[in-house]
């Protein structure tokens, strides 16, 4: 009986050891961006005054979104470098001139923190 104790108690320590390693891994994804920074660049992507990417794409979990610009989806895979899909937010004009994305950081709409949040949150989706 108490070896059968012993194991349910290694057991459990076991588990809770695992459940606790599971919930810190997943407030940081592969990419090692934090979930609130995800959120951070979502409100910013979202927000009418700063990012206000809704207003030409359509982004899983936005009102009102825009169709003037393809969606916002599979992400990773259209973008696999991050370096290039923050390029694309801070300044589409210098892949294609004909863009009529607005340069969010060569006119300084959003800050380069701002930026790298809208990143890390659009590059997640």
């Amino acid at each position: 009986m108490r070896r059968f104790s012993k194991i349910v108690s290694t057991t459990s320590i076991i588990a809770v050891a695992i459940t606790g390693l599971g919930l810190a891994s997943s407030t940081v994804n592969a990419a090692g961006t934090s979930k609130s920074d995800i959120e951070k660049g979502q409100a910013i992507a979202f927000s009418r005054k700063k990012g206000n990417c809704l207003a030409c794409h359509n982004i899983k979990g936005g009102k009102l979104p825009g169709n003037i610009a393809p969606p916002l989806v599979a992400m990773q895979q259209r973008f696999p470098d991050r370096a290039k899909l923050r390029a694309q937010i801070y300044d589409s004009t210098t892949a294609n001139q004909n863009s009529i994305m607005p340069p969010f950081g060569r006119h300084k709409i959003i800050s380069d923190k701002e930026i790298d949040l809208v990143t890390d949150f659009i590059h997640q989706l």
